[in-house]
């Protein structure tokens, strides 16, 4: 089968060509969805399907806010569904800048 892969952009802190996708799916998910452009979104959504990565997405330890409100609103989530989310309700920071 012969998907496109996203681009490097995202990866710019780790050896892409030795990124194994389906070991490393939900941290590849993950910067994608943070630093990727909306064509490496697409790229993965197509790779791994709606359903997978929104199986594995919930578990993710960290998306930006709009990432995060995006992703609930694709996927039919509430925040309340992601680690991330939850985490960050029980340590909220002392002050907002």
């Amino acid at each position: 089968m012969s998907l496109s892969l996203p681009s490097k952009k995202a990866f710019w802190d780790v050896s892409f060509e030795t990124l194994d996708f389906e070991k490393s799916s939900l941290f590849i998910m993950q910067k994608v969805f943070n630093y990727g452009s909306w064509s490496d979104q697409v790229a993965i959504l197509k790779y791994y399907g709606i359903d997978r990565i929104k199986k594995e997405i919930v578990h993710a330890s960290y998306l930006r806010k709009p990432v995060l409100s995006f992703l609930c609103v694709i996927m039919d989530l509430q925040k309340t569904d992601f680690t991330c989310y939850t985490k960050q309700q029980l340590n909220p920071i002392p002050w907002a800048y």
